[in-house]
């Protein structure tokens, strides 16, 4: 089965579309630490592939189990894995894996792109492993690119890496006609795509590096990751700008293009061949921060007196994301890890769903997915007291701190800012906030840190920023 499958989720059956909610109660969350996610859904099951040799597994995106961590020669995705990837791990200089994708080819075979990087320079190796079931064992079919050397790099040119790609955090997918693709990269040269052969996963010959899409003059701009969506017919590029770090402002991004090569556009039509630094300026962040689509960077919903203990919730550098859509559903999820206000650098994997808003660029929901379906609601329904988050534009470690604002009934907004609210088709949503204009939707869901269910909604704004607001829950008694 190939990545991003037909098949629908189970437990949608189950959910209903009136309510927007979970009648089934509570879910039931299992989480695991997986950087750098990249997800395949086999059968029933999805499974998401990440950095260091680590991987996990889930039957409703939820619940999560852990199968691997660590690049070790008793790993069973690739065993006896040093031996096995030396080369890549000797040219590499590193003794670990990075970011891999996998995907199942017409063969019927699971072809793990793995990479591995020196970290301090693009010394890099990316190649293919091969399986006949998902959780491996996976044997190395060899090196396809390379990175990061000193004089005559792959195409014969002198390898530059401020125009050169970095052959790291690979996605491979197929187009809407059957072609295979791989896109790549990270800071270095720019994000790159190169077309597959779809019989054995390899490049075509005669791309060497493949075509540039974004990026340049070392942008801290890497994670690509490619959806399709039959819905608008758009290709959307996925990236994750900044540092990984707790302190890097990690954050997620999106532009779009009708065809997997480019170009890409953000919303408000700039070309991201534009989105990269400066010459002679290492990670000059302000340079391509007003490119692309920021979906989410760091926030914390913050506590009010009304409401409950322990409903603040939020997340640092959230980034490096993979997307599923379910074509059976509809729906979208998008699936990265992230780290937490004051816990450092432990992460862990979260799945939030998305929704396309009027203009056909993706919606993220506030809060994490908890097998929660979009219903029909009113008026009455969507308004109320919110705390308001505004993601903005910037890369930035400070977190965006929610905001009071009330919904009132007569379709204004009142409270730390000030505007107009509407509701239409049933839970589309228009926000108008200090003259700057919103389209996205409401939705009800479970919100984990208050353990109750809120109405939410999350919107983007034509220049690409993305608000977020979360109904203030009930006071526990």
């Amino acid at each position: 089965m190939r990545k991003r499958s037909l098949t629908a989720l189970i437990s949608l059956s189950l959910l209903s579309a009136c309510s927007g909610g979970n009648p089934e109660g509570p879910p039931e969350f299992g989480n695991v630490s997986v950087h750098d996610p990249s997800v395949i859904k086999v059968e029933d099951t999805y499974y998401v592939f990440g950095s260091h040799l680590a991987s996990a597994k889930s039957k409703d995106l939820m619940s999560w189990t852990q199968i691997s961590s660590g690049v070790t020669d008793d790993n069973v995705l690739i065993p006896n894995v040093t031996e096995e990837l030396s080369e890549t791990l000797s040219w590499a200089q590193s003794d670990t894996l990075w970011a891999p994708d996998v995907i199942q080819l017409a063969d019927g075979k699971f072809y793990m792109y793995y990479d591995a990087c020196k970290g301090d320079s693009p010394l890099s190796a990316l190649g293919i492993a091969v399986a006949d079931e998902i959780e491996g064992p996976y044997k190395n079919k060899g090196i396809i690119l390379k990175s990061g050397m000193s004089g005559i790099g792959d195409d014969g040119e002198v390898y530059d890496a401020t125009e050169k790609p970095n052959v790291v955090d690979p996605d491979v997918f197929f187009d809407k006609d059957g072609k295979l693709w791989m896109v790549y990269g990270s800071y270095s040269g720019g994000i790159f795509i190169l077309e597959l052969d779809p019989a054995t996963g390899f490049p075509l010959e005669g791309q060497g590096y493949g075509k540039k899409l974004l990026g340049g003059n070392h942008a801290r701009i890497e994670g690509p990751y490619m959806l399709y969506s039959p819905e608008t017919d758009y290709y959307y590029l996925f990236l994750s700008y900044g540092g990984l770090d707790a302190n890097g402002g990690y954050n997620i991004r999106v532009a779009r293009s009708k065809h997997p090569a480019g170009p890409f556009e953000d919303s408000e039509g700039k070309a991201m061949l534009d989105a990269q630094g400066t010459p002679g300026v290492l990670f000059d962040d302000p340079a391509y921060a007003p490119y692309g689509v920021k979906l989410m960077g760091n926030y914390q919903f913050v506590n009010t007196a009304e409401e409950a203990a322990g409903s603040g919730t939020g997340y640092v550098s959230p980034g490096h994301n993979s997307a599923y859509y379910d074509e059976t559903s509809g729906q979208y999820y998008l699936i990265f890890h992230t780290r937490f206000p004051g816990l450092g650098e432990q992460h862990e994997v979260r799945v939030h769903q998305m929704f396309m808003n009027e203009a056909g660029w993706p919606v993220v929901a506030p809060h994490r997915y908890g097998g929660e379906k979009i219903g029909k609601y009113t008026a009455k329904d969507v308004t109320g007291a919110y705390m308001l988050v505004n993601h903005g534009k910037e890369i930035t470690a400070e977190l965006a701190e929610s905001q009071l604002v009330e919904l009132n009934s007569d379709g204004t907004i009142s409270g730390a800012v000030t505007g107009t609210w509407s509701l239409s088709k049933d839970h589309m949503a228009k926000l108008t906030i200090e003259g700057s204009e919103y389209s996205g939707v409401f939705l009800r869901e479970w919100n984990e840190a208050a353990s109750s269910e809120v109405m939410t909604f999350t919107a983007l704004s034509a220049e690409g920023v993305a608000v977020w607001g979360s109904h203030m829950s009930p006071e526990k008694k």
